[in-house]
């Protein structure tokens, strides 16, 4: 962990400053991801942080007064109610940067049956045409994303359900885009964003939106993978850990 971490710090340390937003992605259960992701918090000092993990709800911007009692935020936030993983992983990434401003951009299940019912340009709101959500996606962006959410359901889903996953994944990258750049304006940045690979990918994820509505920010994006496995989706640094022994994923479509 310890020559990860090193690296990483190398790699970054030069550009600490370098961006307006530093988008970290990670493999949700995998503590060394959040290792790292405490390491460059820790680096950049952001003026903001914003998490997936939370709703606007949940955090709108505050600074956090018991940021060291993680027993306290893991209980403010419901995070093990949530199915997120161990909250002791995440609170290093929090007491990184005690001062930060803490947003949620995690989508509330009300969005999501507001979007399955509707659009997700009703579920996200006035802006939706400006980050675009009121067109659809090329054919073959379209296509590769339904392969993608089939693989990653073991091949189990039903087809039909495919294209809806595929809505709420972009209703999710939008959501998080705004965040970041609502805790950018009212912080004046730099902003730190937690989230997982598939969000953070430039191709079609959170960068995406961000280069829309923004494009003079700078956006940097970090991606994390396991044992060197190759990562797509266009990261401007990947890093590898150990994988987690963890049970077969499939066996729940079994």
């Amino acid at each position: 962990m310890k020559i990860v971490l090193a690296a990483f710090t190398m790699l970054m340390s030069c550009a600490a400053h370098a961006q307006d937003i530093l988008i970290l992605g990670e493999v949700h259960d995998n503590p060394i991801h959040h290792a790292v992701q405490a390491e460059k918090v820790a680096g950049l000092q952001p003026a903001a942080l914003v998490f997936e993990m939370l709703t606007a709800e949940q955090a709108d911007g505050e600074v956090l007064e018991n940021v060291a009692d993680g027993a306290a935020l893991d209980a403010r936030f419901a995070w093990a109610e949530r199915g997120w993983p161990d909250f002791a992983m995440y609170h290093p990434i929090f007491l990184a940067a005690p001062e930060a401003r803490i947003y949620g951009a995690g989508l509330p299940r009300a969005a999501v049956m507001q979007a399955m019912q509707g659009s997700i340009a009703d579920a996200f709101g006035d802006s939706a045409s400006a980050y675009g959500l009121d067109e659809p996606l090329g054919a073959e962006e379209q296509a590769a994303r339904e392969e993608m959410q089939f693989a990653a359901h073991c091949d189990a889903l039903p087809r039909e359900q495919l294209p809806g996953m595929v809505e709420i994944q972009r209703l999710r990258d939008a959501m998080l885009a705004r965040a970041a750049l609502r805790a950018f304006d009212e912080t004046g940045g730099p902003v730190a964003v937690i989230t997982g690979n598939g969000h953070a990918r430039r191709d079609w994820g959170v960068p995406v939106y961000i280069d829309r509505i923004a494009p003079a920010l700078v956006v940097k994006v970090v991606g994390q993978t396991e044992d060197d496995r190759p990562l797509k989706g266009g990261f401007d640094l990947v890093v590898s850990a150990p994988a987690v022994d963890r049970p077969d994923p499939c066996d729940a479509f079994r």
